[in-house]
């Protein structure tokens, strides 16, 4: 019986992998790997390794959660070494917990690799710490959308009213509706908000406003998902310490100069 590694790729920049995933890439006789990790990861497989795409996007699955699962279960239960390679956290919105749990089921032996999630990385990369002492001592996860389709089950008034940064996973489609709950529910439509697309990565752009405001920002913008909304005081901090885009600028400027 082989064994199944879950391990979080983080949030795009490859450097941030931890020094365990990495190991379990170069190990690994199987490799599941979704849409959102950095494809340069993969260029640590050793020789011979299998590569299998199982990337998803919002509405379009190459592959249906149960296949992966079967499929984990199957090349295990060859013997394989096999890695799960997911982006951000396993256990963040990654549907990790299912993945686990089938393997219990087949009494197939695992480990968690946990990564850097994406609200915490994108964040930061946009100069948005999403704890401060004087701005923020809760922050919340919330998935933009629901297994079900249906947005109504997020409990909006406690986010509103006992959350201080409220960091949203693929929430671009769903942005006006989540403003407008917000509001509805406490939140005063003048807290700053922001959007960081393509978080950690040389693509990332970040746009903000307000929760009136960023909706109608993001969509003059063009700004799509991979996204990360991050709503809070915090974000008023990013006009002095965004030091991602100056990274970028300096690194941009240095190659024109060279």
């Amino acid at each position: 019986m082989g064994k199944v590694y879950l391990v979080g790729a983080g949030p795009g920049d490859p450097e941030l992998i931890t020094v365990k995933g990495l190991k379990c890439i170069q190990q690994a006789d199987v490799i599941l790997y979704d849409r959102l990790i950095n494809e340069e990861l993969l260029s640590y497989a050793k020789p011979g390794a299998e590569l299998i795409f199982c990337g998803k996007l919002p509405g379009y699955h190459v592959m249906q959660q149960e296949t992966i699962n079967h499929s984990l279960v199957l090349h295990a239960k060859k013997g394989k070494t096999v890695v799960r390679l997911k982006g951000g956290d396993p256990f963040v919105f990654g549907r990790g917990g299912e993945e686990a749990e089938a393997l219990v089921k087949h009494g197939i032996e695992f480990e968690i690799v946990p990564g850097v999630t994406s609200a915490i990385a994108a964040a930061a990369y946009a100069g948005i710490p999403v704890t401060h002492r004087e701005f923020s001592s809760s922050v919340a996860f919330v998935t933009g959308h629901r297994r079900d389709g249906s947005r109504e089950d997020i409990k909006w008034e406690s986010l509103a009213k006992g959350i201080d940064t409220i960091a949203i996973y693929m929430g671009v489609y769903h942005l006006p509706y989540i403003c407008e709950q917000l509001v509805k529910y406490g939140k005063a439509p003048e807290t700053p908000a922001a959007v960081i697309e393509w978080g950690t990565t040389t693509s990332q752009r970040t746009v903000t406003g307000t929760l009136a405001t960023i909706a109608g920002i993001v969509a003059k913008e063009n700004i799509e998902n991979p996204s990360m909304v991050i709503i809070g005081d915090v974000v008023r901090l990013r006009a002095n310490i965004r030091w991602f885009e100056q990274l970028l600028a300096s690194s941009a400027a240095a190659g024109a100069t060279s």
